[in-house]
Order: C-alpha cells, then sequence, then structure tokens
C-alpha cells in the first residue's frame, strides 16, 4: 500500500487529514441476511456478540469482534450460492482467527458456507475467508510483513 509523504504508520496513500489527525472515521458493510437468528447463531460461533437489539425487535442486526463491526439486514430471497455481498476484515493474524474459527464453521453445499484456509497473497497480506449461510463472503487478511499494516 502507497502511503501518504508523512503520513502516520498505516495510512493509504490520500488518506484524509481528519484520519490522520486520529479521527476515528469508519465504514461498516451492511451485508444481506436470509435469516437474522441464523446470522447471529453463526457469527456468535466467531467470536462475534450482538451489539444491537435483538433481530427480532429492529429486524436489524449489529454485530462485534473487538474493533470489527458487521451490520446485517433481512433480505429473505437472498440466494447464498449467486450472492455477491463480500467485506474485508483486518487481523493481526489470519492463522490464529483460521485456527479459533475451524471447529466452528461447518461446510454446508446447500449454502456455499465453509472457511477457506490462509494463504500468501502477492500483495503481502496473508488471507483466509469465511462465508455465511447467507452467502456473504468475508475476507480476513493480516500483513506478512512483521510489525506492517494492511
Amino acid at each position: 500500500m502507497q502511503r501518504a509523504p508523512g503520513a502516520a504508520k498505516g495510512l493509504p496513500l490520500g488518506a484524509s487529514s481528519a484520519y490522520r489527525d486520529g479521527m476515528a472515521e469508519h465504514a461498516v458493510p451492511i451485508l444481506p441476511s436470509r435469516d437474522l437468528r441464523e446470522t447471529l447463531e453463526f457469527y456468535e460461533r466467531l467470536g462475534f456478540e450482538n451489539r444491537g437489539a435483538p433481530p427480532e425487535e429492529w429486524d436489524y442486526l449489529i454485530l462485534g469482534r473487538g474493533a470489527a463491526t458487521l451490520h446485517f439486514t433481512t433480505v429473505p430471497d437472498v440466494d447464498p450460492l449467486t450472492t455477491a455481498a463480500m467485506c474485508y476484515l483486518y487481523v493481526d493474524d489470519a492463522d490464529a482467527v483460521h485456527d479459533a474459527w475451524r471447529g466452528a464453521v461447518r461446510p454446508d453445499p446447500a449454502t456455499g458456507s465453509r472457511l477457506v484456509p490462509p494463504v500468501d497473497t502477492d500483495y503481502g497480506m496473508r488471507e483466509m475467508a469465511v462465508v455465511d449461510p447467507s452467502g456473504n463472503l468475508v475476507r480476513v487478511g493480516s500483513s506478512l510483513r512483521p510489525g506492517g499494516d494492511s
């Protein structure tokens, strides 16, 4: 990743001055869920917690794991085998996350739900992936460079 001249470690080229000055700006994906209760149970097995109301109250789900946040909205007719919904989760150690999630994800050919083992990329990341029962692809990566940021 290119860095802005004089930018703090980990900031991409073009990062806004507010971001460089420590303002907490971030984006949160809103992913489709064919069944919010099913989604909640799946992600709880991965160490996420519900940070909002029960899914039945809001018809919406806010999940968190450490500093990571994912939002889900009900889309009952989402096809898990054809949806293009995805997001990227940066972590300190993709291998450790894979090891922690290995027993929590049961492959399901009907939904495509699965855990994909980590690989090294040519762009300096160690990446793995998980696909949830609604077909959402969550790519998970950490830098291959010691002490490097993504």
